[in-house]
């Protein structure tokens, strides 16, 4: 009876153990996953546009495709990659952060230029092209693209959760990164095979509906999704620029430069000092993320010409030549 009381009395420990070890991932990922937040947006925002032009039918098979890629982009590159990272090279996080939050930068960036200068050399398709051909063979290419896309998003989403993991423990690092690299690509391609398909639930609600207001509402989704994407893109556009700028802010100071991470918090403060103890809060987030925001902004305006005029030339030429 001493035996296996003694026993039992060892279970319940490894259990307050694996409880504590639970809570301990939990949070990690929690915290990993919202410093994310603005990739995610993005690319639930950006995604959509691979689907455009494809007969219904093939839009959830498409999702479904870069959904798989997006898995085994996390799960089988990244993630070991990110691990090895953190046990050979834990110094390379916060470069990879500041490549990551200036490719955030700049893409925010084209994105408001395109819409100021639409006449922009690089207007089309999300994948670069005009015309679309074979049905088959565009589908193929949208596919590809967008898993490339995917691929430096999640790349970035990986860094990111990885850079906010505080245990040394391999194997919870590893748990949390399979954790956030599931839940967001769960979270964002569900939402993208939501916002795909809400037009077709207004027509059907347009055609079946019994009630006036069901009808009414059906009409209200079909006419009211363009808003919605707009909305989408929007949103999308402002975290990248915001997250981006943050990345790149904290980063630096992890680097040993802790200037601009020390300004921007002095005049948070200074106006959360203005606004009184009720708003303070709000006036700190407030502040930090519009700074951020605006250095985001500015970098990834610099980085436009330099990336449109002379780093895609440069790949395109060595493509060519192979």
């Amino acid at each position: 009876m001493s035996g296996l009381l003694a026993l039992l009395d060892d279970v319940a420990g490894i259990a307050k153990i694996a409880a504590a070890s639970v809570d301990d991932i939990s949070a990690h990922a929690a915290k990993a996953g919202s410093k994310a937040a603005g990739v995610v947006i993005d690319d639930a925002a950006v995604t959509p546009k691979y689907v455009h032009g494809f007969e219904a039918a093939r839009e959830l098979p498409i999702i479904w495709r870069i959904a798989r890629g997006s898995v085994f982009n996390k799960l089988v590159i990244l993630l070991p990659a990110a691990l090895l990272m953190a046990a050979f090279a834990p110094w390379l996080v916060p470069p990879l952060l500041v490549m990551g939050g200036s490719y955030l930068c700049f893409e925010g960036a084209e994105k408001i230029l395109h819409v100021l200068m639409p006449h922009d050399d690089h207007s089309g398709g999300p994948d670069g092209s005009h015309d679309i051909g074979d049905p088959a063979h565009l589908e193929e290419q949208r596919v590809k693209g967008a898993i490339k896309t995917d691929f430096i998003l999640s790349a970035e989403i990986m860094t990111l959760a990885l850079s906010t993991i505080e245990s040394g423990e391999v194997w919870i690092q590893a748990v949390v990164l399979a954790l956030v690299g599931l839940g967001i690509t769960a979270l964002v391609y569900g939402a993208v095979a939501v916002i795909v398909k809400m037009d077709d639930v207004g027509l059907w609600l347009t055609r079946v509906g019994r009630l006036g207001v069901t009808r009414a509402l059906g009409r209200g989704i079909v006419k009211g999704m363009p808003w919605v994407m707009k909305l989408l893109s929007t949103v999308g556009t402002v975290a990248m620029l915001w997250v981006g700028g943050s990345i790149i802010v904290h980063s630096l100071a992890q680097m040993g430069w802790h200037l601009p991470e020390e300004t921007i918090h002095h005049a948070a403060e200074a106006v959360a000092h203005l606004v009184g103890p009720e708003l303070e809060g709000a006036a700190l987030w407030t502040t930090t993320a519009t700074i951020d925001g605006v250095l985001g902004l500015i970098w990834g305006v610099v980085l436009v010409p330099v990336v449109t005029k002379l780093v895609m030339p440069l790949f395109a030429g060595k493509k060519a030549a192979h």
